[in-house]
Parts: structure tokens; C-alpha cells; sequence
């Protein structure tokens, strides 16, 4: 393979998710994947949430751009790693999470899709 030169790393270095409410979505988000909530970090317009690996994830509630309008998104942004794809769906169905997309199985590998608050479409697959 021939490599073309390029200022641009070959990595993903964060996800945005644009949300209405960033210390609802903060406090939604740190349920979903088990960590502490405090609200007194929580600061417009941005929150980095505590993720582990290279690629970090940041809400975002726009506050210093007024002219933004939220337009959610249904399809799916990312997906979250699960070792055991059923206990992740019985823990977003207990927690009210609404599921859009039931598990779908491929061989050993398995994902569902659901909705955070303001209605943006993630995945949780286990590879």
C-alpha cells in the first residue's frame, strides 16, 4: 500500500454529541456507563466525559453559538463496548432507556440501538 503524506492523523480523536440540557445529558450519561456524577464539574458549553482509550467524548449544548438548532440524530453516531450484549439490554431497558433498533445477532457477534435524551441514535455491540 502507498502512503500519501498528509498533516492529518489517522485517528479519531473525539466524538461530539450535541445535547439541549448539558447537566441533564451529563448526569444521564454518567448512569449509563456506571461513573460518578458532579454536577459541580458540569460548566456550558462543553463536558468531557471520562472515557477510557484514545478517542474522548464531549457533550456539547452550544450555549455560545445562540444561532444553533439541535437536530438529532437517528442514525447511529458510535457504539459503546459490552462484554455481554444481554445484560447491557436488560440495563437499558430497566433504566427506561428507550430501545430503536431490538439485538441483532451475527454469528458471535450481537448490537442494539437506543436513544439518549435528546433523541440521538447510539449502538452498543459487543466487538
Amino acid at each position: 500500500m502507498n502512503l500519501i503524506a498528509s498533516p492529518i492523523a489517522c485517528k479519531v480523536n473525539n466524538v461530539f454529541i450535541h445535547v439541549s440540557n448539558l447537566e441533564k445529558s451529563v448526569e444521564w450519561y454518567s448512569k449509563l456507563l456506571g461513573i460518578p456524577f458532579q454536577k459541580d464539574h458540569v460548566s456550558s458549553p462543553v463536558y468531557n466525559i471520562p472515557v477510557s482509550g484514545d478517542t474522548g467524548l464531549t457533550l456539547d449544548d452550544h450555549t455560545f453559538d445562540p444561532g444553533f438548532k439541535l437536530n438529532p440524530s437517528n442514525h447511529v453516531l458510535f457504539n459503546f463496548f459490552v462484554k455481554d450484549i444481554d445484560e447491557a439490554y436488560k440495563f437499558i431497558k430497566n433504566h427506561g432507556i428507550t430501545v430503536v433498533r431490538e439485538i441483532e445477532r451475527i454469528g458471535d457477534f450481537a448490537y442494539f440501538n437506543f436513544q439518549d435524551l435528546d433523541g440521538n441514535v447510539l449502538m452498543i455491540c459487543n466487538c
